[in-house]
Protein backbone atom coordinates (compact mmCIF):
# COMPACT_ATOMS: atom_id res chain seq x y z
CA UNK A 1 0.00 0.00 0.00
CA UNK A 2 1.81 3.32 -0.83
CA UNK A 3 -0.18 5.92 1.44
CA UNK A 4 0.39 3.12 4.47
CA UNK A 5 -2.18 3.84 7.73
CA UNK A 6 0.30 3.03 10.03
CA UNK A 7 2.66 5.70 8.97
CA UNK A 8 -0.20 8.98 8.39
CA UNK A 9 -3.18 9.92 11.33
CA UNK A 10 -6.63 11.21 9.87
CA UNK A 11 -5.73 14.49 9.72
CA UNK A 12 -1.58 13.91 7.39
CA UNK A 13 -4.13 12.19 5.20
CA UNK A 14 -6.76 14.85 5.13
CA UNK A 15 -3.92 17.17 3.83
CA UNK A 16 -2.87 15.31 1.27
CA UNK A 17 -6.35 14.89 0.05
CA UNK A 18 -6.54 18.86 0.22
CA UNK A 19 -2.91 18.80 -1.48
CA UNK A 20 -4.25 17.10 -3.94
CA UNK A 21 -1.44 14.73 -3.88
CA UNK A 22 -3.52 11.87 -3.36
CA UNK A 23 -7.46 11.21 -4.43
CA UNK A 24 -10.24 9.69 -2.46
CA UNK A 25 -10.81 7.24 -5.00
CA UNK A 26 -6.91 5.79 -5.33
CA UNK A 27 -6.83 5.88 -1.51
CA UNK A 28 -10.03 3.83 -1.86
CA UNK A 29 -8.50 1.27 -4.45
CA UNK A 30 -5.59 1.02 -2.54
CA UNK A 31 -7.16 0.15 0.74
CA UNK A 32 -9.50 -2.58 -1.60
CA UNK A 33 -6.44 -4.08 -3.01
CA UNK A 34 -4.60 -4.34 0.66
CA UNK A 35 -7.47 -5.70 2.72
CA UNK A 36 -8.09 -8.45 -0.42
CA UNK A 37 -4.15 -8.92 0.04
CA UNK A 38 -4.97 -9.49 4.19
CA UNK A 39 -8.32 -11.22 4.45
CA UNK A 40 -7.41 -14.56 3.66
CA UNK A 41 -5.22 -14.26 7.26
CA UNK A 42 -6.93 -11.77 9.15
CA UNK A 43 -10.59 -12.39 8.19
CA UNK A 44 -11.84 -8.84 9.27
CA UNK A 45 -14.65 -8.06 7.14
CA UNK A 46 -17.78 -9.74 6.51
CA UNK A 47 -18.70 -8.38 3.18
CA UNK A 48 -16.51 -5.49 1.51
CA UNK A 49 -19.06 -2.80 -0.59
CA UNK A 50 -16.86 -2.02 -3.29
CA UNK A 51 -19.07 -0.66 -5.88
CA UNK A 52 -20.45 1.64 -3.28
CA UNK A 53 -17.14 2.28 -1.96
CA UNK A 54 -15.52 3.54 -5.15
CA UNK A 55 -18.88 6.09 -5.79
CA UNK A 56 -18.71 7.60 -2.17
CA UNK A 57 -14.50 8.28 -2.69
CA UNK A 58 -15.29 9.24 -6.48
CA UNK A 59 -18.51 11.67 -4.73
CA UNK A 60 -16.11 13.30 -2.65
CA UNK A 61 -13.47 13.76 -5.60
CA UNK A 62 -15.80 15.32 -7.49
CA UNK A 63 -17.22 17.38 -4.57
CA UNK A 64 -13.67 18.57 -3.67
CA UNK A 65 -14.36 19.93 -0.64
CA UNK A 66 -11.95 17.70 2.29
CA UNK A 67 -13.07 20.31 5.06
CA UNK A 68 -14.24 17.91 7.20
CA UNK A 69 -11.46 15.50 8.30
CA UNK A 70 -12.83 12.32 7.91
CA UNK A 71 -13.58 13.09 3.69
CA UNK A 72 -12.61 10.59 1.44
CA UNK A 73 -11.27 8.41 3.75
CA UNK A 74 -12.01 4.74 3.88
CA UNK A 75 -13.61 3.35 7.17
CA UNK A 76 -15.15 0.19 8.67
CA UNK A 77 -18.50 -0.04 10.12
CA UNK A 78 -19.64 -3.60 12.01
CA UNK A 79 -21.86 -5.95 10.73
CA UNK A 80 -25.01 -4.55 13.05
CA UNK A 81 -24.97 -1.19 12.07
CA UNK A 82 -27.44 -0.31 9.54
CA UNK A 83 -26.51 1.20 6.04
CA UNK A 84 -29.16 1.63 3.55
CA UNK A 85 -29.16 -0.70 0.75
CA UNK A 86 -25.82 -2.91 1.82
CA UNK A 87 -26.42 -5.93 3.66
CA UNK A 88 -26.28 -6.06 7.49
CA UNK A 89 -26.76 -9.16 8.97
CA UNK A 90 -25.22 -8.68 12.67
CA UNK A 91 -23.19 -11.89 11.20
CA UNK A 92 -26.22 -14.21 11.77
CA UNK A 93 -27.90 -16.59 9.83
CA UNK A 94 -31.04 -15.31 10.73
CA UNK A 95 -30.71 -11.82 8.83
CA UNK A 96 -28.75 -13.19 5.42
CA UNK A 97 -29.23 -10.75 2.89
CA UNK A 98 -30.83 -8.54 4.51
CA UNK A 99 -30.57 -5.07 3.59
CA UNK A 100 -31.96 -1.85 5.58
CA UNK A 101 -34.52 0.84 4.00
CA UNK A 102 -32.58 3.40 6.07
CA UNK A 103 -29.15 4.50 7.46
CA UNK A 104 -28.12 4.60 11.33
CA UNK A 105 -27.55 8.35 12.86
CA UNK A 106 -23.67 7.34 12.94
CA UNK A 107 -23.69 6.14 9.43
CA UNK A 108 -25.78 9.12 7.74
CA UNK A 109 -23.57 11.12 10.48
CA UNK A 110 -20.37 9.67 8.29
CA UNK A 111 -21.79 9.83 4.81
CA UNK A 112 -22.73 13.59 5.16
CA UNK A 113 -19.11 14.16 6.47
CA UNK A 114 -17.79 12.40 3.30
CA UNK A 115 -16.63 9.01 4.66
CA UNK A 116 -15.98 6.35 2.46
CA UNK A 117 -17.90 2.88 3.91
CA UNK A 118 -15.65 0.34 2.82
CA UNK A 119 -17.52 -2.58 4.50
CA UNK A 120 -19.05 -4.47 6.80
CA UNK A 121 -16.87 -5.83 9.60
CA UNK A 122 -16.71 -9.12 11.43
CA UNK A 123 -18.34 -9.77 15.02
CA UNK A 124 -20.00 -12.04 17.69
CA UNK A 125 -23.67 -12.82 16.43
CA UNK A 126 -26.06 -10.30 17.18
CA UNK A 127 -22.47 -9.01 19.82
CA UNK A 128 -23.43 -12.21 21.96
CA UNK A 129 -19.64 -12.72 22.59
CA UNK A 130 -16.10 -12.15 23.58
CA UNK A 131 -13.98 -13.64 21.13
CA UNK A 132 -15.64 -13.20 17.17
CA UNK A 133 -16.06 -17.01 16.88
CA UNK A 134 -19.48 -17.03 17.28
CA UNK A 135 -19.96 -15.19 14.09
CA UNK A 136 -22.31 -17.33 11.20
CA UNK A 137 -19.81 -16.48 8.72
CA UNK A 138 -16.37 -16.56 9.51
CA UNK A 139 -13.72 -16.43 12.63
CA UNK A 140 -11.40 -12.95 12.71
CA UNK A 141 -7.76 -13.45 13.81
CA UNK A 142 -5.89 -11.75 15.88
CA UNK A 143 -3.80 -8.88 14.18
CA UNK A 144 -0.68 -9.64 16.38
CA UNK A 145 -0.95 -13.12 16.31
CA UNK A 146 -3.34 -15.43 14.30
CA UNK A 147 -3.72 -18.11 16.29
CA UNK A 148 -5.19 -16.08 19.06
CA UNK A 149 -8.53 -14.59 18.98
CA UNK A 150 -9.06 -10.27 18.53
CA UNK A 151 -12.13 -9.97 21.21
CA UNK A 152 -15.39 -9.18 20.63
CA UNK A 153 -17.85 -8.76 20.09
CA UNK A 154 -16.07 -5.85 17.65
CA UNK A 155 -12.84 -7.65 16.85
CA UNK A 156 -13.33 -7.24 13.44
CA UNK A 157 -13.49 -4.03 13.19
CA UNK A 158 -10.37 -3.70 15.77
CA UNK A 159 -8.21 -6.18 13.65
CA UNK A 160 -8.89 -4.26 10.67
CA UNK A 161 -7.91 -0.86 12.18
CA UNK A 162 -4.52 -3.00 14.42
CA UNK A 163 -3.85 -4.87 10.63
CA UNK A 164 -3.74 -1.13 8.62
CA UNK A 165 -6.66 -2.16 6.56
CA UNK A 166 -8.14 1.03 7.27
CA UNK A 167 -7.98 4.21 9.03
CA UNK A 168 -10.84 3.55 11.84
CA UNK A 169 -13.90 1.38 11.80
CA UNK A 170 -17.16 1.74 14.86
CA UNK A 171 -18.14 -0.71 17.28
CA UNK A 172 -20.47 -1.23 19.53
CA UNK A 173 -19.72 -2.29 23.17
CA UNK A 174 -23.00 -3.20 25.67
CA UNK A 175 -20.43 -5.25 28.12
CA UNK A 176 -17.01 -4.25 26.76
CA UNK A 177 -17.05 -5.13 23.14
CA UNK A 178 -14.76 -2.04 21.96
CA UNK A 179 -12.52 -2.08 25.03
CA UNK A 180 -11.66 -5.91 25.19
CA UNK A 181 -11.25 -6.25 21.32
CA UNK A 182 -8.95 -2.83 21.50
CA UNK A 183 -6.80 -4.47 24.43
CA UNK A 184 -6.24 -7.60 22.57
CA UNK A 185 -5.87 -5.85 18.99
CA UNK A 186 -3.25 -3.15 20.67
CA UNK A 187 -5.11 0.02 20.00
CA UNK A 188 -7.07 3.05 21.28
CA UNK A 189 -11.00 2.04 21.48
CA UNK A 190 -13.81 4.37 23.36
CA UNK A 191 -16.77 3.38 24.60
CA UNK A 192 -18.57 6.81 25.45
CA UNK A 193 -21.18 7.75 28.01
CA UNK A 194 -24.82 6.32 27.60
CA UNK A 195 -26.67 8.72 25.42
CA UNK A 196 -23.39 10.26 23.60
CA UNK A 197 -24.03 8.57 20.62
CA UNK A 198 -26.93 8.06 18.61
CA UNK A 199 -28.06 4.01 18.98
CA UNK A 200 -30.76 3.99 16.33
CA UNK A 201 -29.54 2.11 13.72
CA UNK A 202 -27.88 -0.29 15.90
CA UNK A 203 -29.49 -4.17 15.90
CA UNK A 204 -29.97 -3.71 19.62
CA UNK A 205 -29.04 -6.63 21.87
CA UNK A 206 -29.28 -4.71 25.05
CA UNK A 207 -30.96 -1.49 24.78
CA UNK A 208 -30.16 0.36 28.15
CA UNK A 209 -26.43 -0.78 27.73
CA UNK A 210 -25.91 -0.65 24.18
CA UNK A 211 -23.63 1.96 22.69
CA UNK A 212 -21.43 2.78 19.46
CA UNK A 213 -17.97 4.41 19.56
CA UNK A 214 -14.81 4.75 17.37
CA UNK A 215 -11.40 2.30 17.18
CA UNK A 216 -8.34 3.65 15.84
CA UNK A 217 -4.58 3.69 16.04
CA UNK A 218 -4.09 6.81 18.07
CA UNK A 219 -6.23 8.67 20.75
CA UNK A 220 -6.28 11.90 18.93
CA UNK A 221 -7.89 10.07 15.48
CA UNK A 222 -10.05 8.66 18.23
CA UNK A 223 -11.38 12.23 19.37
CA UNK A 224 -11.62 13.20 15.92
CA UNK A 225 -14.27 10.16 15.38
CA UNK A 226 -16.26 10.88 18.22
CA UNK A 227 -16.14 14.02 16.81
CA UNK A 228 -18.09 13.08 13.86
CA UNK A 229 -20.90 10.40 15.94
CA UNK A 230 -21.70 12.24 18.70
CA UNK A 231 -24.49 14.41 19.24
CA UNK A 232 -28.39 14.43 20.69
CA UNK A 233 -30.86 12.38 17.93
CA UNK A 234 -34.55 13.27 17.90
CA UNK A 235 -34.88 9.30 16.78
CA UNK A 236 -33.11 8.08 19.72
CA UNK A 237 -35.37 8.49 22.66
CA UNK A 238 -32.26 7.73 25.33
CA UNK A 239 -29.73 10.53 23.30
CA UNK A 240 -28.69 13.32 25.08
CA UNK A 241 -29.23 16.67 24.36
CA UNK A 242 -25.95 17.83 26.20
CA UNK A 243 -23.98 19.84 24.25
CA UNK A 244 -20.46 17.64 22.46
CA UNK A 245 -17.56 19.65 23.02
CA UNK A 246 -14.33 19.53 20.41
CA UNK A 247 -12.67 16.02 21.81
CA UNK A 248 -9.35 17.53 20.76
CA UNK A 249 -9.20 20.44 22.71
CA UNK A 250 -7.85 18.82 25.99
CA UNK A 251 -4.89 16.66 24.16
CA UNK A 252 -1.89 17.92 25.03
CA UNK A 253 -2.98 19.14 28.00
CA UNK A 254 -0.39 18.68 31.47
CA UNK A 255 -1.76 15.65 34.05
CA UNK A 256 -0.12 17.01 36.99
CA UNK A 257 -2.49 17.23 39.76
CA UNK A 258 -4.83 14.97 37.95
CA UNK A 259 -6.53 12.79 40.88
CA UNK A 260 -6.52 9.20 39.47
CA UNK A 261 -8.16 6.15 41.09
CA UNK A 262 -7.33 2.38 41.15
CA UNK A 263 -9.79 0.36 42.60
CA UNK A 264 -8.27 -2.41 44.77
CA UNK A 265 -10.87 -4.85 42.91
CA UNK A 266 -9.30 -4.38 39.70
CA UNK A 267 -5.82 -6.58 40.97
CA UNK A 268 -7.56 -9.43 42.53
CA UNK A 269 -7.88 -12.98 41.28
CA UNK A 270 -8.43 -13.82 38.20
CA UNK A 271 -5.78 -11.22 36.88
CA UNK A 272 -2.86 -12.70 35.02
CA UNK A 273 0.62 -11.71 36.40
CA UNK A 274 1.28 -10.55 33.44
CA UNK A 275 -1.37 -8.05 32.67
CA UNK A 276 -1.19 -6.66 36.59
CA UNK A 277 3.07 -5.61 35.90
CA UNK A 278 2.27 -4.16 32.16
CA UNK A 279 -0.35 -2.44 33.47
CA UNK A 280 1.12 -1.28 36.94
CA UNK A 281 4.27 -0.06 34.92
CA UNK A 282 1.80 2.25 33.33
CA UNK A 283 0.29 3.56 36.29
CA UNK A 284 3.83 4.65 37.14
CA UNK A 285 4.29 6.13 33.80
CA UNK A 286 1.34 8.44 34.73
CA UNK A 287 2.59 9.24 38.42
CA UNK A 288 5.80 10.71 36.74
CA UNK A 289 3.85 12.86 34.86
CA UNK A 290 2.34 14.82 37.87
CA UNK A 291 -1.02 12.36 38.25
CA UNK A 292 -1.75 11.94 41.95
CA UNK A 293 -3.11 8.09 42.20
CA UNK A 294 -4.91 6.52 45.16
CA UNK A 295 -5.78 3.14 45.83
CA UNK A 296 -9.67 3.30 46.31
CA UNK A 297 -12.37 0.33 46.32
CA UNK A 298 -15.10 -0.22 44.47
CA UNK A 299 -17.44 -3.22 46.46
CA UNK A 300 -19.50 -4.33 44.46
CA UNK A 301 -17.52 -4.76 41.23
CA UNK A 302 -17.30 -8.58 42.24
CA UNK A 303 -21.41 -8.81 41.56
CA UNK A 304 -21.40 -6.90 38.08
CA UNK A 305 -20.66 -9.97 35.86
CA UNK A 306 -23.98 -11.91 37.25
CA UNK A 307 -26.14 -8.80 37.38
CA UNK A 308 -24.62 -7.70 33.43
CA UNK A 309 -25.74 -11.10 32.39
CA UNK A 310 -29.14 -11.08 33.98
CA UNK A 311 -29.70 -7.89 32.32
CA UNK A 312 -28.51 -8.20 29.00
CA UNK A 313 -29.67 -11.37 28.35
CA UNK A 314 -33.56 -10.55 29.52
CA UNK A 315 -32.80 -7.66 27.14
CA UNK A 316 -31.76 -9.40 24.58
CA UNK A 317 -34.45 -12.16 25.11
CA UNK A 318 -36.82 -9.46 24.10
CA UNK A 319 -34.82 -7.45 21.40
CA UNK A 320 -34.44 -10.52 19.62
CA UNK A 321 -38.40 -11.71 19.40
CA UNK A 322 -38.31 -9.38 16.27
CA UNK A 323 -37.07 -12.11 14.23
CA UNK A 324 -39.28 -14.58 14.12
CA UNK A 325 -39.31 -14.98 9.81
CA UNK A 326 -42.37 -13.66 8.83
CA UNK A 327 -41.23 -10.17 8.58
CA UNK A 328 -37.79 -10.08 7.22
CA UNK A 329 -34.39 -12.11 7.35
CA UNK A 330 -34.43 -16.04 7.26
CA UNK A 331 -37.52 -18.27 7.24
CA UNK A 332 -37.80 -21.65 7.39
CA UNK A 333 -38.10 -23.74 3.94
CA UNK A 334 -40.22 -26.90 4.76
CA UNK A 335 -42.33 -25.31 8.19
CA UNK A 336 -46.21 -25.57 7.35
CA UNK A 337 -47.91 -23.89 10.95
CA UNK A 338 -47.03 -20.93 12.65
CA UNK A 339 -45.37 -22.36 15.44
CA UNK A 340 -43.35 -24.50 13.56
CA UNK A 341 -42.48 -21.64 11.57
CA UNK A 342 -41.38 -19.43 14.88
CA UNK A 343 -39.10 -22.94 15.97
CA UNK A 344 -37.54 -23.85 12.66
CA UNK A 345 -36.76 -20.19 11.95
CA UNK A 346 -35.00 -19.35 15.08
CA UNK A 347 -33.39 -23.00 15.49
CA UNK A 348 -32.05 -22.48 11.65
CA UNK A 349 -31.11 -18.84 12.05
CA UNK A 350 -29.33 -18.55 15.16
CA UNK A 351 -26.33 -19.32 16.65
CA UNK A 352 -25.55 -22.02 20.11
CA UNK A 353 -24.67 -18.69 22.04
CA UNK A 354 -27.78 -16.46 20.96
CA UNK A 355 -29.94 -19.54 21.95
CA UNK A 356 -28.14 -19.93 25.31
CA UNK A 357 -28.73 -16.16 25.97
CA UNK A 358 -32.36 -15.62 24.99
CA UNK A 359 -33.17 -18.75 27.46
CA UNK A 360 -31.21 -17.75 30.26
CA UNK A 361 -33.35 -14.11 29.56
CA UNK A 362 -36.36 -15.60 28.94
CA UNK A 363 -36.45 -17.64 31.92
CA UNK A 364 -35.20 -14.37 34.11
CA UNK A 365 -38.24 -12.20 32.84
CA UNK A 366 -40.66 -15.26 33.97
CA UNK A 367 -43.49 -14.95 36.45
CA UNK A 368 -41.52 -17.22 39.30
CA UNK A 369 -37.78 -15.88 38.58
CA UNK A 370 -38.17 -12.10 37.99
CA UNK A 371 -38.17 -11.37 41.50
CA UNK A 372 -35.52 -13.87 42.05
CA UNK A 373 -32.79 -12.94 39.57
CA UNK A 374 -33.97 -9.84 37.28
CA UNK A 375 -35.07 -7.63 40.09
CA UNK A 376 -31.96 -8.77 41.99
CA UNK A 377 -29.94 -7.89 39.17
CA UNK A 378 -31.37 -4.40 38.69
CA UNK A 379 -30.64 -3.30 42.40
CA UNK A 380 -27.18 -4.57 42.29
CA UNK A 381 -26.63 -1.95 38.96
CA UNK A 382 -27.59 1.23 41.39
CA UNK A 383 -25.23 -0.42 43.90
CA UNK A 384 -22.70 -0.36 41.10
CA UNK A 385 -23.39 3.47 39.92
CA UNK A 386 -23.36 4.19 43.87
CA UNK A 387 -19.89 3.12 43.86
CA UNK A 388 -19.10 4.87 41.07
CA UNK A 389 -20.61 8.25 42.15
CA UNK A 390 -19.16 7.89 45.02
CA UNK A 391 -15.15 8.03 43.81
CA UNK A 392 -15.93 10.71 41.20
CA UNK A 393 -17.01 12.74 44.44
CA UNK A 394 -12.86 13.05 44.82
CA UNK A 395 -11.30 11.89 42.03
CA UNK A 396 -11.52 12.54 38.18
CA UNK A 397 -10.85 9.20 36.76
CA UNK A 398 -10.48 5.41 37.44
CA UNK A 399 -7.37 3.23 35.60
CA UNK A 400 -6.85 -0.26 35.63
CA UNK A 401 -6.55 -3.04 33.29
CA UNK A 402 -8.93 -3.63 30.34
CA UNK A 403 -8.50 -7.07 30.88
CA UNK A 404 -7.77 -9.92 32.90
CA UNK A 405 -5.79 -11.52 30.58
CA UNK A 406 -3.86 -11.39 27.23
CA UNK A 407 -5.23 -12.67 24.07
CA UNK A 408 -6.18 -16.13 24.42
CA UNK A 409 -6.16 -19.18 21.50
CA UNK A 410 -8.81 -19.86 18.75
CA UNK A 411 -11.62 -21.71 19.97
CA UNK A 412 -9.64 -21.97 23.84
CA UNK A 413 -12.79 -20.57 25.38
CA UNK A 414 -15.50 -20.70 23.33
CA UNK A 415 -16.75 -24.20 24.93
CA UNK A 416 -16.82 -22.77 28.44
CA UNK A 417 -19.01 -19.63 28.12
CA UNK A 418 -18.60 -19.22 32.44
CA UNK A 419 -14.74 -18.63 31.37
CA UNK A 420 -15.37 -15.89 28.87
CA UNK A 421 -18.00 -14.49 30.16
CA UNK A 422 -15.59 -13.99 33.21
CA UNK A 423 -13.23 -11.90 30.81
CA UNK A 424 -15.84 -8.75 30.96
CA UNK A 425 -15.72 -8.70 34.56
CA UNK A 426 -13.36 -5.37 34.12
CA UNK A 427 -15.45 -4.10 31.35
CA UNK A 428 -18.99 -4.44 32.29
CA UNK A 429 -19.40 -2.11 35.42
CA UNK A 430 -18.80 0.51 33.46
CA UNK A 431 -22.16 0.00 30.99
CA UNK A 432 -24.04 -1.27 33.66
CA UNK A 433 -23.44 2.82 35.18
CA UNK A 434 -23.75 4.42 31.60
CA UNK A 435 -19.97 5.67 31.87
CA UNK A 436 -17.76 6.83 29.56
CA UNK A 437 -14.24 4.33 29.62
CA UNK A 438 -11.30 4.01 27.00
CA UNK A 439 -8.87 1.24 26.68
CA UNK A 440 -5.20 2.40 25.26
CA UNK A 441 -2.22 0.05 24.30
CA UNK A 442 -0.59 -0.79 28.16
CA UNK A 443 2.27 -2.00 26.38
CA UNK A 444 3.77 -5.99 25.18
CA UNK A 445 4.25 -9.08 26.97
CA UNK A 446 5.31 -12.34 24.74
CA UNK A 447 4.51 -10.18 21.63
CA UNK A 448 0.98 -9.70 22.22
CA UNK A 449 -0.36 -6.33 23.54
CA UNK A 450 -1.64 -5.54 26.70
CA UNK A 451 -4.70 -2.73 27.53
CA UNK A 452 -4.78 0.02 29.87
CA UNK A 453 -8.80 0.92 30.94
CA UNK A 454 -9.49 4.93 31.58
CA UNK A 455 -12.96 5.33 33.08
CA UNK A 456 -14.05 8.55 33.60
CA UNK A 457 -17.57 11.12 34.86
CA UNK A 458 -20.68 10.64 32.90
CA UNK A 459 -20.16 12.91 29.61
CA UNK A 460 -16.30 13.47 30.54
CA UNK A 461 -15.17 11.96 27.48
CA UNK A 462 -12.09 14.81 27.34
CA UNK A 463 -10.74 13.74 30.76
CA UNK A 464 -10.16 10.34 29.21
CA UNK A 465 -8.53 11.64 26.15
CA UNK A 466 -6.71 13.94 27.80
CA UNK A 467 -4.89 11.43 30.25
CA UNK A 468 -4.96 8.91 27.37
CA UNK A 469 -2.90 10.89 25.51
CA UNK A 470 -0.70 11.95 27.91
CA UNK A 471 0.23 8.49 28.32
CA UNK A 472 0.60 7.39 24.83
CA UNK A 473 2.57 10.61 23.71
CA UNK A 474 4.82 9.25 26.84
CA UNK A 475 5.57 6.01 25.07
CA UNK A 476 6.01 4.29 21.70
CA UNK A 477 3.41 1.37 22.28
CA UNK A 478 1.27 2.64 19.39
CA UNK A 479 3.91 2.92 16.96
CA UNK A 480 4.27 -0.93 17.06
CA UNK A 481 3.20 -2.91 13.48
CA UNK A 482 2.13 -6.24 13.88
CA UNK A 483 3.12 -8.50 11.12
CA UNK A 484 0.87 -8.69 9.11
CA UNK A 485 0.90 -5.08 8.75
CA UNK A 486 4.54 -4.90 7.75
CA UNK A 487 4.01 -6.42 4.33
CA UNK A 488 2.59 -3.10 2.93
Amino acid sequence: MTYNYFEHSLEDINQALKNGDITAVSLTKETLDNIKQTEPQLEAFVRLHEETALAEAAAADEKGNFSNVLAGIPMAMKDNIATKGLETTAASKILADFKPVYDATVTKKLKDDGAVIIGKANMDEFAMGGSSETSAYKQTKNAWDETKVPGGSSGGSAAAVAAGQVAYALGSDTGGSIRQPAAFNGIAGMKPTYGRVSRFGLFAMASSLDQIGPLTRTVRDNALVLNAIAGFDQNDSTSSERAVPDFTEKLGDSIKGMKIAVPKEYFQEGLSNEVALQVRAAIEQLKTMGAEVTEVSLPHTHYGVAAYYILMSSEGSSNLQRYDGIRYGHRAKDAKELEEVYKKTRSEGFGNEVKRRIMLGTYSLSAGAYDAFFKKAAQIRTLIIQDFNKVFEDYDLIVGPTTPTQPYGMGEELGDPKTMYLGDALTIPVNLAGLPAMSVNAGFNAGLPIGLQIIGRPFDESTIYQLAYAFEQGNDFHENVPAIGKNY
